[in-house]
């Protein structure tokens, strides 16, 4: 049916007064709009943020420079404790290091390869090579692997200075703490010519305490300077929890260069001495307080044979019929008061394989001197 010309202009009409009323609501919602700021949407537009902080950009170059030259170590062990007694490899552990040459030697810290029977050593690209041990220096917890990798894949660390550092650098540590390889760390300098003690009980000195946080792991992994270079090897941490606590240590470099060729040059530093074993510290202090000795120093517990101290006529702790017979009790090389194996240990920094000394020794409450080639005690 068709609708009436009135229907028509009816419908025409409303149609109109619809419109109207969505123009008048449209408009107020514009006005609202401007009010109130615009519309609150859940998509945020990305803001451009501008350029890095000066620092920042300091810190992403060190990192992008270094962090090819840093290692992961891994360790593997043997373990014979399987139900058929079949040796298998195990993890022993894991730690860092940095690539010393495009020749493949990587410096890491001793006590990383101490219990290990294997490493191998990862590359920020994750290519793997197994490490062969070049040398070993337990006293200042040094040690060189060596990996057989292309040399357009390595790079070797910058090194630079230790003897010049001051408290409040900036310094950054690269490693892998937690088996999470290639972490950047920061902080500064807190501390220098601190002591530390090695694996052997040996001190290391002039050591570098740092801020930047450096937990299991670390160890064996480069200490940077604000320049990049090398200044030291993160080494030790004093922690309650085993975590990082914010005071860690790093040998110096300055000695790291010293001895690395050696060892690669001689597979072994020299280490003078006597050839004689000692009394533990604790032992001989409470000989002392108990009045069973006069006076401090270093015990000889046992004597080598052929070796310089029992050429010298040095005597060892001797168990007889009667009981036991003190050792000879070093008191004094080259002038020197020995009062501890510190001393000891001290005196003999300053000395070669080769030099002869002059010892007093106490033996029965006699004062003997004597003097003594040293000899190489590093086998």
């Amino acid at each position: 049916m068709l609708e009436t010309e009135r229907s028509f202009h009816r419908r025409k009409g409303q149609s109109a007064n619809v419109v109207l009323v969505i123009l008048v609501f449209s408009l107020a919602a514009i006005v609202l709009y401007q009010t109130l700021g615009g519309w609150s949407s859940p998509y945020k537009p990305v803001v451009p943020r501008g350029d890095l902080a000066e620092n920042e950009k300091s810190n992403i170059e060190v990192y992008s420079a270094a962090s090819p030259c840093v290692v992961h170590i891994q360790t593997m062990s043997t373990d014979s404790s399987g139900l058929f007694s079949n040796d298998r490899q195990v993890l022993a552990g894991s730690g860092s290091g940095f690539i010393w040459s495009k020749e493949g030697y990587i410096v890491t810290n001793f006590h990383v390869l101490e219990h290990a029977d294997k490493a191998e050593v990862t590359l920020l690209d994750n290519s793997t090579y197994p490490a062969t041990l070049v040398g070993i220096a337990p006293h200042k917890d040094i040690a060189v692997l060596k990996i057989d990798a292309p040399a357009k894949k390595l790079r070797e660390i910058q090194r630079g200075t230790s003897s010049n550092l001051q408290v409040g650098q900036n310094v950054f540590a690269i490693g892998s703490p937690f088996g999470l390889d290639n972490t950047l760390t920061t902080g500064v300098i807190s501390g220098l010519k601190r002591e530390i003690e090695s694996v052997t009980g040996r001190k290391i000195r002039d050591v570098i305490q740092t801020d930047a946080a450096i937990n299991p792991g670390n160890s064996g992994g480069p200490l940077l300077d604000s320049a990049g270079m090398l200044i030291g090897m993160n080494t030790a941490i004093v922690s309650k929890s085993g975590s990082s606590a914010g005071i860690g240590f790093a040998v110096p470099v300055d000695i790291i260069a010293e001895i690395v060729p050696k060892l690669i040059k001689d597979k072994k530093i020299e280490n003078p001495g006597f050839g004689f074993g000692y009394v533990d510290e604790i032992t001989l202090n409470k000989l002392y307080r108990a009045g069973r000795i006069k006076s401090l120093g270093v015990m000889v517990r046992y004597t080598r044979p052929n070796e310089a101290a029992a050429k010298a006529g040095l005597r060892g702790v001797q168990q007889t019929r009667q009981g036991w017979i003190m050792g000879d009790l070093i008191v004094e090389i080259d002038g020197k008061k020995i009062e501890s194996t510190v001393d000891l240990f001290d005196f003999l920094e300053t000395k070669k394989v080769g030099d002869t000394v002059h010892v007093n020794y106490i033996r029965d409450g006699k004062t003997i001197e004597v003097d003594i080639q040293l000899q190489d005690n590093s086998g």
